[in-house]
């Protein structure tokens, strides 16, 4: 990446759009600007007709970034390959746009037809105004598309001149804000679809007629149903587009609602031009002034086999409760039975089965298994020795990452990450998921099962979709099911686009912000009369499902400290894409995990060898100092240090048992209450930490240092963080785990501890000694224990 222009500058990622010259100035320019409107040949002459046919150069100059990035295009468009409008930068002090960024369509990696090409050109805005080219990288890593005929000049917006010079530019164009995506479902803003949503359309089109410029509306919602339902109608799909902000307050101006198949960023997508704009006026009605009709490709005009699509979608609709009147409700489970679509190629299996068997001879830990239906391959699982011991140690939270989802061409490939004693992710399994299916999600978990000897975590994060919230419930019925942050973020983003600021800071408080179940009750119910959404289905959801996803509700349970807005990395990065062949895959994975386990020997390294420090004369923190690692004693450490902010008041005695009220000084609403039973030394605090992380809050060490307590009860260091949380909990297996599940754990900590001495004794030839003579030494021991 490059360097930041200045120490006052900050990057901000603008949107990738690929613009293809005929979009950009057809698209773009013709639609948006009417008027005015020549050929480049008709309107540059002179010295800036002479500049058009240069290749750009450092130092070259430009009235206006809209001005560099035509011209780009214009050397693009001869040289035979297509721009982006790559990265800006802004200042620190006002905002302002100081740099710009022009790639090669190419650039990146996100999409399997980008090959990672480094042509740039970056202009940067010097203090005359002037936009100068500062960074040109001419070569690309691709062929272009040159066919050596003569390029049509391209079509641009030419600027009334001021003086006798005359100056091109393209449109300008705006930072926009992208919403999601919605592909291959037709949707409503709640995020769910009923009969009655359906039963609504033909009303809807009976009401307003067809878009045309000047209709009216209400708010920008209710132009967004109107839309949706003339396309439902039509036969087409829409997606939310761009939108403008004002300049002077940032309030939203102007709207975009587009044909699902617009654009080229997928292979499902055509370039449709089909869009409505709307556009708010000062009396706060929003009013068409832009609508194109027109599609490039073919409608579907079938009511019942729309119907049909949206019962079968359900990656985008949520849990669907669509139900035709006088008729009983479409059972979804039925559904997916009878389309099980495999979305893994039938050439990846034997690759997958050749390299289980590698391993396996040289992993006698390693397992894997295949579910098979109607002798058909369908969902594969797979974990080696590593990741089934580390889930005897830290299975007790799990995260089912089907991050793949956020892209229609991705692998569907499911890994369980586990959270160990440094706070890194671990890889506990993975699998390719065949559908989205409770018969998939279920015979996935039952097969976690069997390879983890039993293991039933106490919490897993995964998707909120149906199908996973029944197999969780069938095969985890005593685990805490909470859903995947990314999934209501979307959620939200197509329930709750359509309402302002104001109301995303009142939800936001009310979610994150609530400290008992009362004050929630109040604050939603309050949100929800506030701006009208009684009926909104996606939120009446989402509160009946509270207790899955609302921090409140889930304080009392084990989650490792994974805030509820944590964004968990994917732990293989970059999703792998439909395209990549299966030998790539297993490359990828390998060199993937060896980063992975290689960060945690290297942080489990830091902990043995490097000393933390003291900050205080506590003896708990020098007890916390000799056991925790490193990343857990500097949160415990942090809330030491934090304990001596809060004032603790006894304010209720009965026998054994006390409550603390425990406030902090210069805050009365921070507070919380701490109950101790003073004759098996049994404390709780109201912020729940110690049950949610698993480790000590500052208000329990408050009232520590009030009863002049200098040692942490062991019940309260959880082994899962200590430094010997690596060598597992085989102290306290009891006989309820079978003695094949006891020679299971030995073994594979035997081996991780014999894995350790190696990689230290390889690393020069005075290690190595003493490391084998450690080991023969060690097996003289055991031959005379025999």
């Amino acid at each position: 990446m490059d360097k930041l222009l200045g120490a006052n500058l900050t990057n901000v990622t603008s949107s990738e759009t690929d613009l293809n010259n005929e979009q950009c100035e057809n698209a773009m320019i013709v639609k948006a600007y009417p008027i005015d409107m020549v050929r480049a040949t008709d309107a540059v002459d002179g010295e800036n007709a002479r500049n058009c046919m240069l290749e750009p150069f450092v130092g070259q100059e430009f009235d206006s970034a809209d001005a560099a990035l035509n011209f780009y295009t214009s050397y693009a468009q001869r040289v035979g390959f297509k721009v982006r409008i790559g990265q800006l930068y802004r200042s620190r002090t006002d905002g302002a746009v100081t740099s710009r960024r022009f790639v090669c369509s190419k650039e990146g990696f996100q999409l399997s037809s980008r090959t990672g090409c480094p042509a740039v050109i970056r202009v940067q805005r010097r203090d005359s105004e002037k936009w100068v080219i500062d960074l040109f990288h001419k070569d690309h890593n691709h062929h272009l598309e040159h066919d050596g005929g003569e390029t049509p000049p391209p079509v641009i917006q030419v600027k009334a001149p001021r003086s006798a010079k005359l100056t091109v530019n393209v449109s300008h164009r705006r930072k926009v804000h992208l919403f999601k995506d919605v592909e291959d479902a037709f949707s409503c803003p709640s995020g769910f679809i009923n009969s009655k949503h359906l039963n609504e359309i033909g009303n809807v089109i009976l009401r307003k007629g067809e878009p045309c410029v000047g209709l009216e509306f209400n708010s920008a919602n209710e132009a967004y149903q109107f839309y949706n339902a003339y396309a439902a109608h039509a036969g087409f799909r829409i997606r939310i587009g761009q939108l403008f902000r004002s300049k002077n307050d940032g309030s939203i101006t102007s709207r975009r609602f587009v044909c699902s198949k617009e654009g080229f960023q997928h292979p499902s997508r055509l370039g449709c031009g089909a869009f409505m704009r709307i556009k708010r006026h000062e009396s706060g009605r929003w009013v068409v002034d832009r609508h194109k009709k027109d599609h490039n490709h073919d409608l579907e005009p079938q009511p019942e086999a729309q119907k049909r699509n949206l019962i079968a979608s359900k990656r985008f609709a949520g849990e669907l409760n669509c139900g035709f009147q006088g008729k009983e409700p479409v059972n979804l489970n039925n559904v997916m039975k009878r389309t099980r679509d495999n979305k893994i190629g039938s050439d990846w299996y034997p690759g997958l089965f050749e390299y289980f068997q590698s391993k396996q001879a040289e992993d006698t830990g390693f397992f894997y298994a295949v579910e098979v239906e109607n002798s058909n391959c369908m969902s594969v699982f797979w974990a080696d020795g590593r990741s089934r011991f580390s889930c005897s140690q830290f299975g007790d939270t799990i995260v089912l990452d089907t991050s793949y989802r956020k892209n229609a061409h991705a692998v569907p490939f499911a890994t369980f990450i586990g959270v160990n004693h440094h706070k890194q992710p671990v890889l506990l399994a993975c699998a390719l998921i065949v559908d989205e299916s409770v018969e998939s999600f279920s015979w996935l978990f039952q097969t976690w099962l069997r390879a983890m000897s039993g293991c039933h975590p106490l919490s897993i994060i995964a998707d909120q979709d149906k199908a996973v919230q029944q197999a969780v419930a069938q095969v985890f019925p005593r685990t805490l099911h909470r859903f995947s942050s990314w999934q209501i973020r979307e959620k939200e983003q197509g329930g709750l686009a359509m309402l302002d600021e104001n109301f995303r800071f009142e939800y936001e408080k009310c979610i994150y912000q609530s400290q008992t179940a009362e004050e929630f009750d109040v604050g939603w119910n309050t949100l929800i009369g506030k701006y009208g959404l009684k009926e909104n289905a996606w939120l009446k959801e989402m509160y009946i499902k509270r207790n899955n996803w609302v921090p409140l509700f889930l304080r009392g349970t084990f989650f490792a400290g994974i805030l509820a807005t944590d964004n968990f990395e994917s732990f293989f990065g970059t999703p792998f894409n439909a395209q990549t062949p299966v030998a790539e895959f297993i490359s990828r994975y390998e060199i993937g995990l060896e980063r992975r386990r290689g960060e945690e020997r290297k942080e489990s390294l830091n902990s043995l060898n490097l000393q933390g420090f003291l900050q205080t004369k506590e003896p708990v923190e020098e007890q916390c100092l000799r056991l925790y690692t490193h990343a857990v004693f500097k949160v415990f450490q942090k809330e030491l240090l934090n304990c001596y902010r809060y004032l603790g008041f006894k304010i209720y005695e009965e026998v054994a048992l006390s409550r603390y009220l425990v406030r902090r000084c210069e805050n009365d609403d921070e507070k919380c209450i701490v109950t101790v039973i003073s004759t098996n030394l049994t404390v709780n605090c109201s912020c729940k930490m110690f049950e949610y992380e698993g480790i000590l809050c500052r208000h329990i060490l408050r009232v520590f240092q009030i009863l002049g307590i200098s040692e942490i009860p062991a019940r309260y260091i959880l082994h899962r963080w200590t430094r010997n949380a690596e060598y597992g909990t085989l102290q306290d297996m009891d006989s309820d785990g079978g003695p094949q599940e006891l020679k299971t754990l030995m073994l594979w900590s035997l081996r991780e501890a014999a894995c350790k001495y190696i990689e230290a004794g390889a690393t020069s030839l005075e290690k190595y000694k003493l490391a084998y003579e450690i080991m023969r030494e060690g097996g003289r021991k055991l031959r005379w224990q025999r």
